[in-house]
């Protein structure tokens, strides 16, 4: 049986017959394989890693320092130890007029420091940048500082020469090429400064009320690793015992959490966009393997005539499909490891260099995908083929299926969501994804039969021969029409996304931090300097650089209850309950904020003492507020309650200045507070920060152009490689689409060939033909742009996070489209059938 079921294999390909099928599986293998592998490795990297992204096995962040006790009880367990101090300060470099100042985070580091991994410096700028470096063997000597490469340029100093912190000067004796435990909080975009630890007692500048950062980094020693998970249990029973505040300990599983949800974000909208290339691809499975089946009927029914019995036949089938399965999936596996190196190069400056070696799984998956594609979706048509009767040779009449063949379309249906489940490794991702799938088959499939249905009542109503020929036609194969709708449907939405509603989406995700977003931050502004510096910053040319009055308060009671360390259980809701809020206030809400429920307060209408708060709906489902929850927080010592009438949306990638909570002015009248502005300078005018300083000593100014550049590098990196992984997504569209037009080219040509025997002209066939296809693809074209539009629109709502505007383009496009593809898929499969005597075509029929 072997034997014979290869022979028909071979024969099979010559024939042509299972090119589609494995190009198709090839395709969906790829997809999932490259997703997979690229996923697979970053995967790998955090938890090798880990440790090195820390700086240590575990970090102990404080606003004060260590107590003492802490400390002790880590020395006793033998522990090793390092510190770290960390807060912005200004550094300047020059004399007189000369001068230039330039915000900083200094980092003051104890010997010994980092616990795991190494600080790498460099002598050269452009290798620093790059991350070139040797690995240090200890921390900066006393009197020396090491510094980013940026600063050079700011203070306009060199390796080798001196700048100013607080009261003390350093040499700079090398750059820094890489700093394990950076993080990306706020202040570490800014320049870093690093300094030996005993020398910053000397700078004067860590004064009481200073915003500093202290932090302990712990490290088990050889073969003790469980002393740090000891260790930890005791720190964290011992904090919330004693209600401590303020303090917040990272462990290895936490492993730089900034950095593994934009990765874990990343890897989720590859992963959908794999799922989705699996999807269509799996559509594109199930319509070759139908046409295979159609095609082979009257072979099958020969073969049992000569004494081929049922189980002879699924056996032969089923082997030359598990050959088929075989090869594809080897092949799409091949092709995917090697594309993932794609996505790595696009993605180069994004995730680190020496990743790990790929694993063995997405190989598997790869394999199971293609394997469960063909389970799935082509044992239904090998069944019909065992059940193909033995009279077929001399009528052929199409059996209805056999309920265990339809039925094993569930059980593919199944295995394949399995799958996704896998593959995705996220339950919410992978049945969201395949619910949408399903439940735009189902209405593609209701609208395109209401349509035939419509159609049927209209078809008295023509009275132009086509036209009759045309919708008699469509009537003729209901099933075999709505398949054809909903499968070019699909195939069209894939090629909508990734044209039309792919560049709105680009479009409105870069929009969402624009190049001439604001660059510069200026904080601590008095009351008193408000309004000069308004005009100094007007004189200079600078344009939308509104101020912003900025409040400092701790909220510590919600609905009159008490914030406690049980509060909250989740670690970023105790992070932010512990530390003070920037509260402000104003009558008109900002530029890029809009209601999300609730109303906006009325200061003129609120009676004297009444507040009322507009909070960001990000930070009130964190902390669990909602509408008419009364806030109260302690602002330089006195209380202020504060009822919440309204929920805002943000968009932070704007680089405004934003806020969490806004209180109406009347009731924050008294309170102390300093403005804030946010504006962007050209690159030409970078002198009027230095004269600001100058003439304000007490203005920290926040250089965040690079941030802004590196946001806009990363963003352009990140669409490379969803472009790139959407090349799959258009493959499988583009094999659904011939896959939808081929599927009944075999009936149509026999059907055309009688028409002509039985007197049609040549004219009204090609006539009949196009209105047929100009319906079915005009109809498809339309569901394509509706599925497109309101993926669109779930992308940007739930992904990305930005406004969506519908753009009535893509019906039109979708129209148009699918009419031509609808068009001209039809006369590339019966432009032979016209030129053909009738006599002819039925006997190749």
């Amino acid at each position: 049986m072997f034997k014979l079921a290869l022979r028909m294999t071979l024969r099979d390909w010559r024939a042509g017959q299972l090119r589609f099928l494995l190009v198709a599986l090839i395709v969906a293998v790829s997809a999932l394989s490259a997703s997979g592998f690229f996923i697979d490795r970053l995967r790998a990297a955090l938890e090798r890693d880990a440790h090195q992204l820390l700086g240590a096995d575990l970090v102990l962040n404080a606003d004060q320092p260590v107590d003492p006790a802490w400390r002790a009880e880590a020395q006793r367990r033998g522990l090793l130890m390092a510190d770290t101090v960390v807060f912005p300060s200004m550094a300047q470099a020059g004399e007189g007029d000369a001068v230039q100042s330039q915000l900083v985070s200094l980092k003051a580091v104890s010997s010994g420091y980092p616990l795991r991994g190494r600080v790498k410096t460099s002598t050269d700028a452009v290798q620093a940048n790059d991350g070139i470096g040797v690995a240090a063997g200890d921390v900066p000597q006393p009197g020396t500082a090491w510094v980013d490469a940026g600063l050079l340029t700011a203070l306009k100093v060199a390796v080798g020469g001196e700048i100013k912190l607080g009261d003390r000067t350093f040499k700079v004796a090398s750059l820094i090429a890489a700093e394990p435990d950076r993080g990306a909080s706020f202040m570490n975009f800014a320049p870093r400064v690093m300094l030996p630890l005993p020398d910053l007692a000397a700078t004067g500048l860590v004064q009481p009320g200073a915003r500093v950062t202290y932090r302990l980094l712990l490290a088990a020693p050889p073969q003790r690793g469980e002393a740090i998970a000891d260790y930890e249990a005791w720190l964290r029973a011992k904090i919330e015992a004693d209600g401590v505040k303020g303090v917040r300990v990272d462990s290895l599983e936490a492993g730089r959490p900034e950095m593994r949800s934009t990765l874990e974000r990343a890897d989720r909208f590859l992963s959908l966009v794999g799922l989705l290339s699996a999807m269509l691809a799996a559509v594109a499975v199930a319509m070759a393997a139908r046409r295979f089946m159609t095609r082979h009927l009257d072979a099958c029914a020969m073969l049992r005539c000569l004494g081929l019995t049922q189980n002879q036949a699924t056996a032969m089938y089923l082997i030359e499909f598990l050959l088929v399965g075989l090869a594809g999936s080897v092949i799409g596996v091949a092709i995917g490891f090697g594309s993932h190196f794609v996505l790595l190069e696009a993605l180069g400056k994004l995730v680190a260099n020496d990743l790990p070696p790929a694993s063995i799984r997405p190989a598997l998956q790869g394999v199971a995908t293609g394997m469960l594609l063909l389970a799935g979706f082509a044992l239904p048509p090998i069944l019909q083929l065992r059940n193909v009767p033995h009279n077929r040779v001399i009528r052929r009449e199409a059996a209805a299926p056999q309920p265990m063949a339809l039925a094993t379309y569930g059980l593919g249906l199944g295995s394949f969501v399995l799958l996704l489940l896998w593959q995705a490794g996220d339950a919410k991702l992978a049945l969201m994804t395949a619910l949408g799938f399903l439940g735009a088959f189902a209405v593609f499939a209701l609208v395109g039969w209401l349509g035939l249905k419509s159609l049927k009542t209209l078809r008295g109503a023509f009275r132009h021969q086509a036209w009759r020929f045309a919708v008699t036609s469509l009537q003729r194969r209901p099933g075999a029409t709505v398949v054809q709708i909903v499968s070019l449907a699909l195939g069209l939405m894939a090629l909508l996304l990734l044209t039309v509603v792919r560049g709105d989406l680009m479009t409105a995700w870069r929009n969402a931090t624009p190049a001439d977003a604001p660059n510069r931050f200026i904080i601590n502004i008095q009351p008193e300097q408000k309004d000069e510096i308004a005009k100094r910053l007007a004189s200079a040319g600078v344009v939308n650089a509104p101020l912003y009055p900025m409040i400092r308060g701790r909220l510590i009671a919600v609905n009159g209850a008490a914030i406690t360390a049980a509060t909250y259980t989740d670690e970023r809701a105790r992070g932010l309950a512990d530390r003070e809020f920037n509260l402000s206030t104003m009558n008109a809400m900002q530029e890029g904020n809009r209601i999300a429920a609730g109303q906006w307060f009325n200061d003129a209408a609120l009676p004297a003492g009444a507040a009322e708060a507009s909070v960001e709906e990000g930070i009130a489902k964190t902390l669990r507020l909602k509408l008419g929850d009364t806030m109260r927080f302690d602002i330089a010592g006195s209380p202020v309650e504060a009822k919440i009438t309204s929920l805002r949306k943000l968009e932070w990638g704007s680089m405004r200045v934003n806020f969490f909570v806004i209180i109406n002015p009347k009731a924050m009248a008294d309170a102390p507070q300093s403005w804030i502005t946010a504006f962007h300078l050209p690159k030409g005018q970078a002198a009027l920060g230095n004269a600001l300083t100058r003439d304000y000593p007490n203005l920290t100014i926040v250089d965040v152009g690079s941030v802004l550049r590196q946001v806009q590098a990363v963003l352009d990196q990140v669409i490379m490689a969803v472009e790139f992984l959407f090349a799959f997504t258009l493959l499988s569209g583009v094999l659904v689409l011939y896959a939808a037009l081929m599927g009944s080219q075999d009936e149509r040509t026999r059907e055309a060939g009688l028409l002509r025997a039985l007197g049609a002209t040549r004219k009204q066939l090609s006539q009949a033909q196009l209105i047929e296809f100009t319906l079915v693809g005009a109809l498809a074209g339309l569901l394509a742009a509706s599925g497109a539009a309101a993926m669109g629109w779930g992308l940007a709502t739930y992904q990305f996070k930005f406004e969506w505007a519908f753009n009535p383009g893509v019906w039109l496009a979708g129209l148009a489209v699918g009419a031509l593809c609808a068009i001209a898929g039809g006369w590339l499969g019966l432009r032979g059938v016209l030129s053909k005597p009738p006599l002819q075509t039925l006997r190749e029929a």
